[in-house]
């Protein structure tokens, strides 16, 4: 990621942009705010921000978020970005609700906000970015594990932070079709906070506190690693299958050791591609978020709104060992 701007803390993001002659007035500056800087689908989502930023050729992309997955962290951010005056911000939120007062005040001030891979309340922007169809993909994580549980089982949920929108959806989404699955019993839900170690520990503490524990479902490209490693280090491979959402070049270790049969994920390259392209849209072209309106994506198609001012950019993709030396490239 070359030209990427990996700034950590709004002070150092202010000076880098508002003292460098890069970002010249005649660009289009959009800001892609992640949850937490050094997250591996992240970055993956940023390289595809910036094939949009070349294809459109009068865009400056500032990536950008706090170190850790907080609102505040979030929040800092997202006032330093007005400050400089971007022209548009597109957030994956820490938190529904905490964000909005701070991106209404983007937009008072004429900056297009949406939201992408995780949600911001529809007051708080003007369109969100779902990587899918929010019930597929509740559907798609308990299949996962459901499809090697013949006879049912017990399953855990390991998500990232308790405020996190789209895990949230996709955790009760999940539930909404549990009564497809009979014999299958949720009996915990868990935290990892989109922390390596964190989610290891809470992964280890489900294997200790439910000894016939048959799969961990994790909905995070950082939870699934780090519950694929506890289970080999715990030496449960073959009676805890790991499964959920993540990324392939991250998830090769783990199928290749049993500790996971099979997972899913949408390409996150496409993923930060799409939010570019409808943040430049809606900034520079005139297009406005309504109901029903179909926004274009470049070469992704175009995102059609429902009522809430939502749409889903393709549905997910299952890996497993027949395609997973496929899609394991560095990012993807």
């Amino acid at each position: 990621m070359s030209v990427l701007k990996k700034l950590a803390t709004s002070v150092a993001l202010a000076g880098a942009v508002l003292g460098s002659p890069a970002f010249a007035q005649e660009n289009v500056r959009i800001a892609i705010v992640v949850k937490a800087l050094g997250i591996g689908f992240f970055e993956a989502a940023a390289e595809g921000a910036e094939e949009a930023a070349a294809e459109l050729g009068n865009v400056e992309i500032i990536y950008t978020g706090p170190t850790d997955t907080t609102a505040e962290g979030q929040i800092e951010v997202i006032n330093a970005l007005i400050a400089q005056q971007v022209d548009a911000i597109a957030i994956s939120a820490n938190d529904t609700d905490a964000l909005v007062p701070a991106l209404q005040r983007a937009m008072q001030r004429g900056i297009t906000v949406i939201s992408w891979d995780s949600g911001v309340a529809p007051e708080g922007r003007q369109l969100h970015l779902n990587p899918s169809s929010n019930p597929l993909i509740g559907n798609m994580i308990i299949k996962l594990a459901a499809d090697h549980l013949p006879d049912g089982g017990e399953v855990a949920l390991l998500s990232a932070t308790t405020t996190s929108t789209n895990q949230n959806i996709w955790m009760e989404e999940m539930m909404a079709v549990m009564g497809d699955y009979p014999g299958i019993e949720v009996v915990a839900t868990v935290y990892g906070d989109d922390l390596a170690d964190k989610s290891y520990r809470e992964a280890t503490g489900l294997m200790q506190s439910y000894p016939d524990l048959d799969a961990i479902i994790a909905p995070t490209s950082v939870g699934i690693v780090a519950a694929a490693q506890a289970v080999v280090d715990a030496g449960k491979v073959g009676q805890v299958n790991v499964t959920g959402l993540g990324l392939p070049s991250e998830m090769a270790g783990a199928i290749e050791s049993g500790a996971s049969q099979s997972f899913a994920i949408w390409n996150p390259i496409d993923l930060g591609y799409s939010a570019t392209m409808l943040a430049y849209e809606l900034s520079q072209n005139g297009v406005e978020a309504t109901v029903g309106a179909e926004v274009p994506m470049g070469r992704m198609g175009s995102l059609t709104l429902d009522e809430n001012m939502e749409g889903a950019m393709a549905d997910p993709f299952v890996y497993d060992a027949s395609n997973i030396e496929q899609g394991s490239s560095p990012l993807c």
